[in-house]
């Protein structure tokens, strides 16, 4: 019994329908006009200018507001003259300078001594151990600062968010849990400056393959720029 698979109409159909695909397989692609090449050219210096042009506008406006305050300080039979980066360069060496004094047993003891100084200030003493802390957690190899990029179930369970391992929880914070916790820092979009501190259990968090700053990237790009990534074989 013949099917209607094999009936003579369904095979003019069918090769009608193939001889259509082949050719469209060999039809040229469409070819574009002028402005739309001209448009896509100029999205793509777009691409290529904005972020260089916006990288020397924020380093020559660094250099220019540290040169405004940094300058007119210095006495003016020193410098003669002056250029762009002036003042930078100056504020450099005494950093440098500064940084030698504090390393030898003298500039430790003036250190110290200044320490309790405004340790006795209420409101310097919170300043200034707050912006310690953070710049040692941010300079020191050792310090607690990011370790690596991880996910989250934040705020709620089944909604992910890219988080950042700190370390270990430690003292009160974890005696006072049922199991290991972990600190984690949960940044905002786009600005990955303010965040969340929060204490996850260990077997919560997915790490990621990917570094640190490009997960910071993906934070501060609202997700628009994600990371390569080639999935392990098994």
């Amino acid at each position: 019994m013949r099917s209607e698979d094999d009936s003579p109409i369904s095979s003019e159909i069918k090769s009608a329908s193939g001889a259509e695909e082949d050719a469209m397989a060999v039809m040229p692609p469409p070819e574009h006009g002028l402005l739309w090449r001209l448009r896509n050219y100029f999205l793509a210096g777009v691409v290529v200018a904005a972020p260089m042009g916006m990288t020397l506008y924020l380093t020559w406006a660094f250099i220019s507001f540290v040169d405004a305050t940094v300058t007119p300080l210095i006495p003016a039979p020193y410098f003669r003259f002056s250029f762009p980066g002036l003042g930078l360069i100056i504020m450099l060496i005494l950093l440098t300078l500064l940084g030698a004094l504090a390393a030898n047993f003298f500039g430790q003891t003036l250190l110290d001594y200044g320490e309790r100084l405004v340790a006795r200030m209420p409101i310097m003493r919170g300043v200034y151990n707050a912006t310690k802390q953070i710049l040692e957690t941010v300079t020191t190899p050792s310090g607690a600062s990011f370790r690596q990029a991880a996910l989250i179930e934040y705020p709620h369970r089944g909604v992910w968010t890219i988080c950042f391992i700190t370390g270990e929880a430690q003292g009160e914070v974890q005696a006072r849990t049922a199991e290991p916790v972990i600190s984690v820092y949960v940044p905002t979009t786009p600005n990955p400056t303010s965040g969340f501190l929060l204490f996850v259990p260990r077997a919560e968090i997915v790490t990621l393959d990917m570094s640190v700053e490009e997960a910071v990237k993906m934070v501060i790009s609202m997700g628009l720029v994600v990371p390569k990534w080639a999935e392990p074989s098994v």
